[in-house]
């Protein structure tokens, strides 16, 4: 049996989907998975030892169309469901199977604040996709591969010993996402351990900001961001004893390590299915976030600016608290 997964972006809903890939490998007798994404996000995929061929494009799936019809699939999995993955599966003519988006639930919880999305995480909404063909849950953690060339040493690079330090995702995608500077240095500044911030080119004036900020912090603070690839940063992130992060990537990539994980919400929430996967350890993450706001959420996945300019989900963010999280799993 050929089959072809389908999940072009972003970083932590492609993490998300390896649970999938595992379990359909592991399942089903004789199986040869493929799966295609963007270029961008290939590094995640390229040594998954459960896919046997990986397919990339920089915009378009008529870049590699033929090569896919060549192929001959038994069945499309599609775990990204939108246009161009309609339009594929349509040009296969294979047989296909899509997980719910509940884009209608998104909806009324976004604009009306009412919440009829069932309490799943989305990677069992993605498993509804495989129900299909006989494929389980398997309720293990995600994964993510790579080879030692991308291992940091963290000894040499900063002269902090694996699992010593805290791990900072200072980012996110939308800045609606993102803890304001003010608000994530007086968390840091109470953090007696070395701490190293990571994120991407976007992040970097922020980074500089932070470290600015913390100069004269009783312990060393290591400015990682945008210095290292995807995989080394991941790698900083599974040698860190604890992350604190926002809801992006880097957050997920942390469940394939099994590293203990403090997330701060902003406009996004929980319920919509993207928290923290640890289906065995839900110990292992803590949720930090302002309830009882009427304008939250204001988007499923973020804006450039709080559209009601007072930003409370952040501003008023329990940052005792979140200290004290920290604290207590830096410490264990």
């Amino acid at each position: 049996m050929k089959i072809l997964i389908v999940r072009f972006s972003s970083i932590g809903d492609i993490v998300l989907t390896t649970p999938v890939v595992r379990a359909i490998h592991e399942q089903l007798p004789a199986v040869e998975i493929h799966y295609i994404t963007k270029k961008s996000f290939a590094s995640l995929l390229a040594e998954n030892p459960h896919i046997s061929k990986l397919y990339t494009i920089e915009k378009s799936v008529s870049e590699i169309i033929d090569q896919l019809k060549a192929e001959k699939y038994d069945c499309v999995i599609d775990l990204h469901k939108n246009i161009r993955t309609l339009r594929l599966k349509q040009s296969l003519g294979a047989k296909s199977y899509a997980f719910d988006k509940l884009n209608f639930q998104k909806w009324l919880l976004v604009n009306f604040k009412l919440n009829k999305l069932p309490e799943i995480h989305i990677v069992d909404r993605y498993f509804g996709a495989v129900k299909a063909i006989g494929v389980k849950n398997d309720h293990k953690q995600c994964e993510l591969t790579f080879n030692s060339s991308h291992v940091v040493n963290t000894k040499e690079a900063f002269d902090f010993d694996p699992k010593s330090y805290l791990a900072v995702a200072v980012g996110a995608q939308f800045a609606t996402k993102t803890m304001p500077e003010e608000v994530l240095a007086s968390i840091l500044s109470s953090i007696n351990h070395p701490i190293v911030l990571l994120g991407g080119p976007t992040d970097v004036e922020r980074g500089k900001a932070l470290e600015q900020t913390l100069k004269h912090h009783a312990y060393p603070v290591v400015n990682a961001i945008a210095a290292f690839s995807l995989l080394q940063s991941a790698s900083i992130v599974a040698q860190a004893k604890t992350i604190l992060t926002h809801d992006t990537g880097l957050m997920h990539i942390a469940t394939a390590f099994g590293v203990p994980i403090v997330s701060v919400w902003g406009n996004t929430v929980p319920e919509l299915g993207m928290y923290p996967y640890y289906p065995n350890n839900k110990e292992l993450y803590s949720i930090h976030e302002v309830k009882n706001l009427s304008c939250r959420p204001c988007s499923k996945i973020g804006y450039k600016s709080c559209p009601k300019k007072h930003f409370n989900c952040m501003t008023l963010q329990n940052t005792d608290a979140i200290i004290l999280d920290l604290t207590e799993r830096m410490n264990a």
